[in-house]
């Protein structure tokens, strides 16, 4: 049988898993009778709540004679080092573009990739049955972007189907016979090469994808680039230098089948495989025969660009809601979590009991500390803040700087242009996109992003869409206003009465409702000037034995302002936490005394 293996990338929610949904049940790799949750491949709960990708996986199907190797890959920016491990594995690569949002950053991320690798991509321009489709005015973005992005003649004469991933269908013209996906299928066949190796030569597959399984260990995912495996052949992993990481046994071998992963005995040069037995591997390393002489190459990855600090939850509810709040417990799995994620990277604070976890972007680190808060850890998150870095030839400081594309109503494009030209953003280009809508492109530091995504929500009343893209570094500009509005802070131990919320609620917006636990130094509200502003939410109503001659006013609270934890992380200021436990999300002063936090102001105004 013969083999293809490809990946399917695409800007975050243009239809990938949906598209592999509607593969696998065509090529009949599931029952008629069997019953499979919509988008398998997001197996995790927190794709499926937040319906993205954020783990690549591998699906198998059979079509003519042919076993087709199916990667799914995250669509987001913060996930970008998952791509570029992924297409180390594949052969060709679907495009996918959404016909009505067309070309997005994450669309040139993920092309700009596979160009580079020498991957001649399909182009499925997909949700064509949308009511505000423009088909061939996006094929006409997508070639201007192959163009920029410097693709070769080869390149640029992509194929391109029309597609409904939803309605599975997909035709090479848009008044094809919208049936089902067999035209998508023979391209991959016709056009995706089989993947060219060395079957005689030592066995050697560098490590793309690690996980951990409760019975299997240790468990690393990559195409076997030459020879051949066997279960339990003896193994060696090497660095990119060659030097020997460890020795060990091949305890199990899996191959792709469908949905599943099978045990298997044998598997061949261009395979992708699942390998069990290793203690200490981890990506990219090269997993090969004793007798193999030198480590395969791997891609260099993109380095981190913003970070963030991990501390013990030190504040007064400690310890009640997570069953792990040592230092040590939290140490144990952010160094776990960097041997599989190379895009992430730990280090030891300079504070007490804390770490420096550094990563892509607030969405990708804000996934890490939401996984770990699921499984029973309590965590203090400070501040996000971007990594810089001196420019070797000029000796010049310089800060991340990224692309952001805006699509928004057209009432609401001034006060984005606005706010973003307060945050050092240069306005690069700004046309109409139809419906309404004007498309934005901005040039602007990292920095000048975080905590912006709320507001611009505010901004454009729910319905501006913001995608952002790293795009290297830029000078330092300077200084960029942060939260105008001081913060509403706790001054009493105890739990928040009614009563005196309603006449705290004049004084800003609440974050916290009645019945809820307070602290001193904990923040419960924004408040509606620039400066702090110490509260008690626990004092009650004086009650006398004097009847009142007109019964009392009713006290109607305004419902608080409930943050997600991505907003939360983006809301705090450099003298804030976020306080992050299994049962809640609180913000909360470093400093917990008021004397405490007057002596650190008066150092770091003197500083």
């Amino acid at each position: 049988m013969t083999l293809r293996n490809i990946a399917i990338i695409a800007h975050v929610d243009h239809g990938k898993t949906t598209l592999v949904d509607q593969l696998l049940r065509q090529s009949g790799a599931f029952r008629d009778n069997q019953h499979v949750a919509e988008r398998a491949l997001d197996r995790n709960d927190l794709e499926r709540e937040r319906g993205i990708t954020i783990l690549a996986k591998v699906a198998s199907v059979v079509w003519r004679e042919t076993r087709i190797n199916l990667v799914d890959t995250p669509g987001h920016a913060d996930f970008g080092g998952e791509v570029e491990r992924i297409l180390n594995m594949v052969d060709g690569a679907l495009v996918l573009v959404d016909a009505a949002e067309g070309v997005l950053p994450q669309t040139k991320f993920v092309v700009g990739k596979a160009l580079a690798r020498g991957l001649r991509p399909i182009v499925v321009v997909n949700k064509v049955d949308r009511a505000d489709a423009r088909p061939d005015e996006v094929h006409d973005e997508v070639f201007d972007l192959f163009a920029a992005l410097g693709a070769d003649e080869d390149q640029l004469d992509f194929p391109m189907l029309y597609a409904s991933g939803r309605q599975g269908w997909a035709d090479a013209t848009l008044d094809g016979p919208r049936t089902d996906l067999s035209a998508l299928f023979d391209l991959v066949l016709r056009h995706v090469p089989a993947p060219k190796v060395e079957t005689e030569a030592p066995f050697a597959m560098v490590a793309a994808i690690l996980e951990y399984d409760n019975f299997l260990g240790r468990v690393l995912t990559g195409r076997i680039e030459q020879g051949r495996a066997r279960l339990n052949m003896p193994l060696k992993v090497l660095r990119a230098d060659g030097s020997v990481v460890e020795t060990g046994r091949l305890t199990k071998l899996l191959t792709f089948r469908g949905l599943e992963r099978v045990a298997a005995d044998e598997a061949v040069a261009g395979d992708i495989v699942a390998i069990a037995g290793l203690a200490e591997a981890t990506v990219p390393e090269t997993i090969g025969a004793p007798d193999l002489a030198a480590a395969l190459p791997a891609s260099p990855i993109d380095p981190p660009t913003l970070a963030m600090t991990f501390r013990i939850n030190d504040g007064p509810l400690a310890g009640r809601e997570g069953s792990k709040v040592t230092s040590r417990q939290i140490r144990d799995r952010l160094y776990r979590e960097a041997e599989g994620n190379v895009a992430i990277r730990i280090s030891d604070s300079a504070e007490t009991e804390a770490f420096e976890v550094a990563g892509r972007g607030e969405l990708q680190l804000g996934v890490l500390i939401e996984t770990m808060r699921r499984e029973g850890f309590e965590l203090a998150i400070g501040r996000p803040r971007v990594l810089t870095r001196t420019n070797p030839e000029t000796g010049e400081r310089e800060e991340p700087l990224e692309e952001v594309v805006v699509d928004v109503d057209e009432p609401y494009a001034g006060v984005v242009v606005e706010k973003l030209g307060r945050r050092k953003g240069e306005l690069v280009e700004m046309r109409p996109s139809g419906g309404g809508k004007t498309r934005l492109v901005f040039s602007i530091p990292s920095r000048g992003l975080i905590g912006y995504h709320g507001e611009f929500l505010t901004d454009t009343r729910g319905s501006g869409v913001m995608n952002r893209l790293f795009a290297g570094y830029t000078p330092w500009r300077g200084v960029i206003e942060g939260r105008r509005n001081g913060a509403l802070i706790s001054n009493a131990d105890g739990v928040a009465v009614h009563y005196a919320l309603f006449y705290l609620q004049e004084r800003g917006t609440l974050f916290i409702g009645p019945g809820e636990k307070v602290y001193v130094g904990m923040i419960l509200g924004e408040h509606s000037r620039e400066n702090d502003l110490e509260v008690n939410p626990i004092k009650e109503k004086k009650l006398t034995n004097i009847r009142a001659a007109g019964k009392d006013d009713a006290m109607l609270l305004i419902p608080p302002r409930r943050m997600s934890l991505e907003q939360a992380i983006a809301y705090v200021e450099d003298d804030e936490l976020v306080e992050v436990t299994p049962g809640a999300i609180r913000l909360r002063k470093r400093h917990l005394d008021p004397h405490d936090r007057k002596r650190a102001e008066r150092r770091t105004e003197a500083a």
